[in-house]
């Protein structure tokens, strides 16, 4: 489950309880009956009963009416979701100057994927499921999700720095999962990130996320697809590169040369070598939680102007 800080007051609620506290960790084990519930917590039905309704409306568990068990079918609660991550309001940063640019998904300069693959535009599929040629078609430029299992995509983007503005920070944002022909949360992925040729980091993303809808997917969307990813904050400063506060290697802002060339290159992807190979999901604007693209933010500060007498 993925929410901003101001919209997860019913979560809010649901959690302030050591006995949902409780009911959530049993369900974690296995799903239960409310009678098995009942009888684990030593508590009466009717006063069970409150405590799952808050749990159910924040969306945490839900009632499964034809599990099957060895008894045979029946009603019982299990988890909706195995993790969640809380936004909060954007973070203060040092007083550089900013410029951003921002990277619409379908815009590739080049590519190499394998299947499972695919795109989407917010109206519909963009080509064929799994089928590479899709990545060439024109339709590529509305592309608002992308995925693939193996390989990468990689954007030329304009260095928006000016003769005498020095770089200081590298922020890209983007919201990401990993890539599963469905939908499974526990389906960990190492992704890469290559800028100017210099790979910067790899960010094990944990799994590819369908337990609730995301936020913004058009309706003709299948619920048992990718639903939402991570937002993802990868940041390279003058010390190190790090991926929302874990560092994720030694490569600093001045390695890239961004003084140097005009353009920047960057490339997203998933190595052959890659220990956990999963894939990646892309989510543009019309997809999954956050409204927007990938964005490639540089804070610079400028050359300081001599006094004068």
């Amino acid at each position: 489950m993925d929410i901003n800080l101001n919209e997860g007051l019913e979560l809010y609620k649901a959690l302030a309880s050591d006995t949902r506290l409780e009911i959530l960790t049993i369900l974690a084990n296995q799903p239960a009956t409310a009678s098995e519930l009942a009888a684990r917590l030593n508590m009466s039905k009717a006063m069970l009963s409150r405590h799952l309704r808050m749990l159910e409306d924040a969306c945490l568990i839900h009632l499964s009416r034809n599990y099957k068990s060895d008894d045979g079918r029946k009603k019982v609660y299990t988890l909706r979701v195995d993790q969640i991550q809380i936004h909060f309001p954007k973070r203060i940063y040092l007083p550089f100057k900013k410029k951003v640019y921002e990277i619409r998904l379908g815009l590739y300069s080049d590519f190499r994927v394998q299947p499972t693959c695919g795109l989407a535009s917010c109206e519909h599929t963009i080509g064929h499921f799994d089928d590479p040629r899709s990545f060439v078609l024109n339709e590529r430029t509305d592309a608002s999700l992308l995925w693939f299992s193996r390989g990468y995509v990689e954007y030329l983007i304009p260095n928006l720095l000016e003769e005498g503005e020095k770089p200081e920070f590298l922020e890209l944002t983007c919201e990401l999962s990993s890539e599963f022909p469905e939908s499974n949360n526990n389906w960990p992925s190492d992704i890469t990130f290559t800028i100017n040729g210099i790979d910067v980091g790899t960010w094990t993303c944990p799994g590819n996320y369908s337990d609730v809808r995301g936020k913004l997917n058009p309706a003709w969307w299948d619920s048992h697809y990718s639903q939402y990813g991570l937002l993802t904050h990868l940041r390279i400063s003058h010390q190190d590169t790090g991926m929302d506060a874990h560092q994720l290697s030694t490569v600093t802002i001045d390695d890239l040369h961004l003084d140097k060339s005009p353009l920047i290159t960057l490339r997203i992807g998933v190595k052959d070598d890659a220990v956990n190979a999963g894939g990646v999901t892309i989510f543009g604007k019309d997809f999954g939680n956050t409204p927007q693209n990938i964005q490639l933010a540089l804070y610079y500060s400028e050359p300081s102007v001599p006094s004068i007498g």
